[in-house]
């Protein structure tokens, strides 16, 4: 059977043109004429860039004398996946077009590269779907973002109205409420104040002043801190239409270049806070007032008692000394609303009252430890009892001897611990008494009765030493701070 090829060829759909070694047109087929909307007569014998002219700066004429150079050097097919390569219409406009081409060398007898068949497919519509599937593709994925945008959006919103201080967002110089949450809403008592001007909507809060502030951090970008100040609000449900006591800070917004744009109220009411202090300062003024009261009819009753007694003036007057150091304790404590005292402070006071300035003769030695209140107290009592006892027989008893006291607080496995060692030098030789005395019991019944406290009361012939060693805060360490740490021991009884 003879078969005609390039009958075969012509009748072919796909597109063929076969070009020489000078890239002439030689021969095409009808399909390649349709889709190059050409006709034979109009490109035959005519070259490949004449017959399809395009930049020669260009990436689509690089790509395809790229490929056409490789066939004819190399005598190798070569193939471009994809180029775009505009065309002329018959009209004398452009389209843009897309393709995919084949270059096949055609061998002389010699080997040498004679012809260059073209095997050329439009693809423009498939580039065109692919584009638009990119686009689909991106859309879904700016979609996506905008819902993962949104849910963030609305989590946040959630948190800036579950948030546990009140907080509100005013917006341009006149102060308009643009965002306001649930606790902001229940603290002024309205829940109409979005879009309006905080002169609009709080009157009263205008009168009292603080548009004036916002004006300012608005006008100068810096911000305001309010700390426990008064604010009237007249709005008509719990907590408002009352007198509330604020925390807060007026913070300016401000946008890329620096201009400010608006200003975020936040805060937290501290009005309870504050009611309990003052409840509590009463109530401390009112023990202390008590307790004065108590040591006076003590002191009155001990008068009377010993008056009966022959030669009890000096007991007396000891007894007077030791409510008078507990009286300058309490006042100690009492200035400070009883929160912990330093052992400093308490040394300092406690020997002062009973020495008077301690100049050189009693130098101090420790850090500004702070004491639970009852440890103060008993601490108290014994240093009175040291210092009493030095005066009337130890270094403080002429003007050569000397009292060393210094104490450290150190970490153990359990606890903190608390040692101070008393030392007198310099005073006339000292002997242990015969028995002991009520201020001597005292002393050495120690601060607390925790497991490990102990006290170690010697009468050395150069002086006395007391070593207390007191157990605290057991059961958990706290790094000292600015005003020092806090121990928190029992006492007996």
């Amino acid at each position: 059977m003879n078969i005609d090829f390039l009958e075969l060829a012509e009748a072919s759909p796909n597109p063929y043109v076969l070009m020489d070694r000078d890239l002439r047109l030689v021969w095409m087929n009808r399909a390649y004429c349709a889709v190059t909307m050409r006709a034979r007569e109009d490109i035959i014998d005519r070259k490949m860039f004449d017959a399809f002219p395009a930049d020669p700066d260009s990436e689509s004429y690089r790509q395809l004398r790229e490929s056409l150079d490789h066939v004819l050097e190399t005598g190798e097919p070569d193939e471009i996946a994809l180029i775009r390569y505009d065309i002329a219409r018959p009209d004398g406009g452009m389209d843009t077009r897309y393709w995919s081409a084949t270059h096949t060398p055609l061998h002389s007898p010699t080997g040498e590269t004679s012809y260059i068949l073209q095997h050329t497919v439009d693809v423009t519509e498939m580039h065109k779907l692919r584009d638009e599937v990119n686009v689909l593709r991106r859309a879904d994925a700016v979609q996506e973002r905008n819902r993962s945008l949104e849910r963030e959006s609305q989590r946040l919103l959630e948190f800036f109205q579950q948030a546990p201080g009140f907080v509100a967002v005013l917006g341009g110089p006149t102060h308009v409420f643009q965002m306001a949450n649930a606790a902001y809403l229940r603290l002024v008592g309205r829940d109409d104040i979005v879009g309006k001007t905080v002169a609009e909507a709080l009157p009263e809060v205008a009168a009292q002043g603080f548009i004036e502030t916002l004006d300012e951090v608005y006008r100068t970008g810096k911000a305001y801190i309010g700390r426990r100040e008064p604010v009237l609000l007249d709005g008509d449900h719990e907590p408002a239409h009352a007198r509330r006591v604020l925390n807060f800070i007026f913070q300016p917004i401000s946008d890329g270049d620096g201009t400010n744009t608006g200003i975020i109220v936040q805060g937290a009411d501290v009005t309870e806070e504050v009611e309990y202090e003052e409840r509590q300062e009463l109530l401390i003024q009112e023990l202390n007032h008590r307790v004065k009261n108590t040591l006076a009819v003590v002191q009155s009753i001990a008068q009377q008692t010993f008056r009966a007694v022959p030669d009890s003036a000096p007991a007396m007057a000891t007894f007077k000394a030791r409510l008078h150091a507990l009286a300058a304790a309490h006042g100690l404590l009492t200035e400070s609303s009883w929160s912990p005292a330093s052992v400093r402070e308490i040394v300092e006071l406690t020997v002062g009252a009973t020495f008077g300035p301690l100049d050189d003769r009693v130098p101090l030695d420790g850090p500004d430890f702070l004491l639970n209140p009852e440890v103060a107290l008993a601490l108290t009592m014994i240093v009175h009892e040291l210092t009493t006892n030095a005066i009337k027989y130890g270094a403080l008893s002429d003007d050569a001897g000397r009292v060393h006291i210094d104490w450290s607080v150190n970490a153990r496995e359990d606890c903190d611990v608390l040692s101070l060692t008393w030392r007198e030098r310099g005073g006339p030789p000292v002997a242990a008494p015969s028995s002991e005395g009520f201020g001597t019991r005292l002393i050495r019944t120690g601060i607390t009765s925790k497991r490990g406290t102990a006290v170690d009361l010697r009468f050395e012939p150069e002086g006395v030493v007391c070593a207390l060693e007191v157990m605290l805060e057991c059961g958990a360490h706290h790094e000292p701070s600015a005003e020092g740490p806090i121990s928190s021991p029992s006492m007996p009884g």
